[in-house]
């Protein structure tokens, strides 16, 4: 593979977490999967260092591996243009690790907060104290001139709480906050009790969510969505979808890379028949397939 611009590779160093969230995506693979050893991550930092300009390092959870600053920095010495960490962010409430990360040179991370409350956040991630651990691991990133952004998946039990954490993360001051509609895993997928109480529907959710990004336009805070077709939110909101299908993003677990432009578009990503009349045909995903095979294609509509 020859290298291109401004590409990025995602490494996956395992699927051990300290949260237990559940919506994840990764379903029940901690079960399963142990994470990768140093030297096999190392190994692939070094074998796509002159591949891909940009590295995503994340799992699982891997803030709390014992390597976590060894890969950290192997990666820096790599020469990666952009190092990220993805993380739920919450050994980053331990100033000295965020103190010891920011002087390896790392200053972009995508931290999760799924919630505005710890009854909320916390029911989700279902590890009590797991939102005033994320907050402050926020604050101190922050406060060390950091960039952080966030993600917060939108589900059936926390879609009215969109404004109240666009307000929160706003007033933190966060670089840019994402609101991703929930991508079924194939545990919940094949368990119609678990769809009732956690799966939304997009039609429920347009209203809270919408409230949320004019909450952080109205900050002026860098707000958007992530797998939100263009006909499940209102015109005035299209700015917040990203107006072009994933490019150049490739995943690496173990001993596979994956195209992920391609897999989002052909599996993990359906667009219907009538979509073909939308003016975005080209450039929206579509809903997720997971979605479209419990729900249907009734409430997505082409824009003309």
């Amino acid at each position: 593979m020859n290298k291109k611009n401004n590409t990025t590779i995602d490494i996956k160093t395992g699927f051990q977490c300290n949260n237990n969230c559940k919506f994840c995506a990764q379903g029940n693979q901690r079960n399963f999967r142990n994470n990768f050893s140093t030297e096999q991550i190392k190994k692939i930092l070094i074998e796509n260092k002159t591949i891909f300009d940009n590295v995503v390092l994340t799992g699982g959870e891997i803030t709390i591996r014992s390597d976590f600053l060894e890969l950290v920095k192997f990666a820096k010495n790599c020469n990666y243009k952009n190092i990220f960490i993805q993380s739920n962010g919450r050994m980053f409430s331990y100033v000295d690790l965020c103190e010891k990360v920011a002087e390896i040179g790392v200053n972009n991370f995508y931290l999760s907060l799924h919630g505005s409350t710890p009854e909320i956040h916390d029911g989700l991630t279902r590890v009590a104290g797991s939102f005033e651990q994320t907050i402050k691991g926020i604050k101190n990133l922050i406060n060390l001139g950091q960039k952080v952004s966030t993600n917060t998946v939108v589900t059936k039990i926390n879609y009215m709480d969109m404004p109240n954490v666009a307000e929160l993360l706003s007033k933190l001051n966060v670089f840019s906050f994402q609101f991703s509609f929930m991508d079924i895993n194939s545990v919940i997928e094949k368990n119609k009790e678990e769809i009732d109480i956690i799966v939304p529907r997009y039609k429920d959710v347009k209203e809270s969510v919408e409230k949320g990004l004019q909450i952080g336009l109205d900050f002026n805070s860098k707000c958007k969505t992530e797998s939100f077709p263009f006909c499940s939110l209102s015109r005035k909101y299209y700015d917040c979808i990203p107006f072009k299908r994933m490019e150049d993003y490739f995943v690496r677990d173990g001993e596979r890379t994956q195209n992920m432009t391609e897999i989002r578009k052909n599996k993990l990503k359906k667009q219907g028949e009538k979509c073909k009349q939308c003016k975005f045909y080209d450039v929206c995903e579509g809903p997720w397939s997971n979605y479209v095979n419990i729900f249907g294609f009734d409430e997505f509509n082409p824009i003309i």
